[in-house]
């Protein structure tokens, strides 16, 4: 059989593309017009088809939404749930599951819901909806709802399909409607989302629905040993909060006793510190190493007619807004059109039977002859009529009861026409300002529902937490200077020699060598070779202040330098002073206010052997400066000058290796450079 590779590839092409786009267009992206995905589309359409002011099973709204929706009752169940935990559109009544703990709903058959009056009242209008078949044919469903309210932005939604994906960020029901009543005034506005997890959000980083969002949980110190969660950051659980935060213990970056899940109604971890352990710096830890603190990329994706496309928050407000306006715009001419023709009916009764026209048809013999009877009859009160009559007015003028005719209320007649005059009145108004029309619209929701969606999530912002800065202190890094190595597996052997240093896995090492190479190494080593010239090790810490005197070998000279904490590649080994086989630190030590005792050969010319150096009189450097020549006589000693503290910044390396007695024969250099 011969085959025909490049008609296989169109078929694979073709079948693709077709698949793509029904999963992007029908499963997973919502719709800019109603903000809904085709499931839960299906499913507000299927409880307004079931609407009778009572709670239906859900497992029979399920299957009723079944005749619409072509895939598993699984996956409308489970819509449904979400959907209706929004607290939006839809009224529970049993157990939903829990927002919080993450718990699951009961099952379909033991829980109800029905349209909540928000949902009856922005989703649905018969004139407005555009209906096809459904998938067999069987019923129609809507393409879209006539929604009048922004759901997109409103309920939030995510979704994974074919070569892209879109998280929309739920927002605050009065702050959205608010920015539309900007809108139709001209008027800037920003918005922000809103979580019904609560917790706290920093917006710094937010671009109008995309970008980035930092959100934290509300932690509280019930006592400096014991911290509460009150609030948790959207995306997350308290199921998965603690999971966290166990795991978080378990490889020791922050240090707890317990932790305990009391939510019910409202979110309470509790977490009790281990000793020596406080709930200041256990926070911060939680930020830090734990889901206590999430970065969410939101995704604006959307579909737009029948294309997918990136849009802002903006861009779906205004494009909502205007379509809100053009929608009541249309119920406004629907309605008006719809009074018209009932004030015409009315009219046309009163004239009907006021003036007895009904008597002129008692002689005609032919149906066709009491029509143009009537007809006739109707054309000396034409200027009354909205509209000429027309056969089918007629027809409905003969249906008329003589008991309705007898018992004809002119009275009430003719406060009914008034009243109809009055609301075409006013909706002649309404259409002439859409603008004022669509603000009041929008103020009466406000009016009538705000008051059940205030603001959840706190708008703040918080710096980034370091997590060098919090991490525990759990690596004891020792130096071995016999072995040459060091690293956490090292243990100190000779307390004259060796040397360790704690810290965290997350800090980096100095390390100065005695010939002046010096390199910056992550701390979590757990065994490395650094030779026996190790002069000094240390964390690296910002703006430390390095005094240095060494010898060059080249010119046989001290000099001084001084210079604040190097920048640094990882692992990348730089210099303090050019190689030579003589050149060597004479002396290391750290910060302002130091002073020491330098001994120089005996010289019979000289009044003295020793001076005394003050740091301080040298100007802090570059790193790679060459810095000054101290002395025209050769350094024998250094020591800390009497009476001055000596100390040096914590976790310094004593300087085994130098000699302190050892004579020098070094003949004088030349000047600093």
């Amino acid at each position: 059989m011969e085959s025909h590779p490049g008609k296989l590839h169109q078929l694979f092409d073709k079948n693709f593309l077709e698949y793509t786009s029904y999963v992007i267009r029908e499963r997973a992206i919502p719709s800019l017009e109603d903000g809904l995905k085709p499931v839960q589309r299906r499913l507000l359409q299927t409880l307004h088809n079931m609407e009778d002011g009572r709670f239906h099973k859900v497992a029979n709204v399920v299957g009723e939404t079944m005749k619409l929706h072509p895939h598993g009752d699984q996956s409308i169940f489970a819509a449904l749930v979400n959907l209706s935990n929004k607290q939006y559109l839809i009224e529970q009544q049993g157990n939903f599951g829990n927002i919080y703990t993450g718990d699951r709903a009961s099952a379909a058959r033991y829980i109800e819901c029905r349209l909540s009056p928000l949902g009856k009242e922005v989703l649905f209008n018969k004139d407005l909806t555009e209906f096809v078949e459904s998938y067999d044919g069987r019923m129609l469903e809507p393409v879209t709802l006539p929604a009048k309210i922004p759901l997109l932005l409103l309920l939030g939604a995510e979704g994974i399909a074919v070569g892209m994906a879109t998280k929309i960020l739920p927002h605050n029901f009065c702050e959205v409607l608010d920015a539309q009543k900007k809108i139709l005034r001209g008027e800037d506005f920003i918005l922000y989302p809103d979580f019904p997890q609560k917790a706290m959000v920093d917006v710094s980083s937010y671009e109008d629905g995309n970008g980035k969002i930092r959100c934290r949980a509300r932690i509280e110190e019930s006592n400096e040993k014991t911290i509460i969660i009150k609030e948790i950051p959207y995306s997350t659980t308290t199921q998965s909060l603690t999971d966290s935060i166990e795991k978080a213990a378990k490889a020791g970056k922050i240090k707890i006793v317990s932790i305990n899940d009391y939510t019910a109604e409202n979110i309470e971890i509790e977490i009790k510190l281990a000793r020596g352990i406080y709930a200041k710096d256990t926070i911060e830890a939680l930020y830090a190493f734990t889901d206590c603190e999430v970065s969410i990329i939101p995704n604006l994706t959307l579909i737009n007619g029948m294309t997918p496309q990136t849009a802002t928050v903006s861009e779906v407000l205004h494009q909502n807004t205007v379509k809100l306006k053009e929608d009541l715009q249309k119920e406004l001419n629907i309605e008006q059109g719809r009074l018209e023709e009932r004030l015409h009916a009315k009219i046309l009764e009163q004239i009907f039977i006021e003036e007895r026209l009904y008597k002129n048809i008692e002689e005609e013999t032919s149906y066709q002859a009491v029509i143009k009877s009537v007809d006739r009859s109707l054309a000396a009160y034409r200027e009354q009529l909205i509209r000429p009559a027309t056969k089918e007015d007629i027809e409905r003028l003969l249906e008329i009861r003589i008991k309705r005719i007898s018992r004809y209320d002119i009275n009430k007649q003719l406060q009914e026409i008034k009243e109809i005059r009055k609301r075409m009145k006013e909706i002649a108004k309404s259409l002439q300002d859409m603008v004022g029309f669509t603000i009041s619209f929008l103020d009466d929701l406000l009016k009538k529902y705000g008051h059940f969606y205030p603001r959840q999530t706190e708008i703040t912002s918080f710096s980034e937490v370091s997590i060098r800065n919090v991490a525990l202190s759990n690596l004891i890094i020792g130096y071995n200077r016999k072995s040459g190595f060091m690293g956490h597996q090292i243990k100190e052997e000779d307390p004259k020699e060796d040397v360790s240093v704690t810290c965290s896995e997350y800090d980096r090492l100095l390390l100065i060598f005695t010939d002046g190479l010096y390199k910056i190494i992550p701390a979590a080593v757990e065994k490395l070779y650094v030779g026996q010239e190790l002069q000094w090790f240390g964390i690296v810490e910002k703006d430390i202040i390095f005094n240095v005197i060494y010898r060059d070998g080249a010119e046989n000279h001290a000099y001084l330098k001084r210079f604040t904490t190097p920048s640094f590649i990882l692992e990348k080994e730089y210099r303090l002073f050019p190689e030579h086989k003589r050149s060597k630190i004479l002396h290391l030590d750290f910060g302002e206010h130091k002073f020491v005792k330098i001994g120089m050969v005996p010289s019979s010319r000289a009044r003295t052997n020793s001076m005394e150096v003050a740091f301080d009189d040298f100007l802090i450097k570059n790193v790679a400066a060459k810095g000054k020549r101290i002395t025209n006589r050769v350094v024998r000693k250094i020591s800390p000058s009497s009476g001055v503290n000596s100390e040096t910044v914590k976790k310094v390396l004593p300087l085994p290796g130098f000699d302190q007695g050892k004579k020098s024969t070094e003949e004088e250099g030349e000047n600093e450079e």
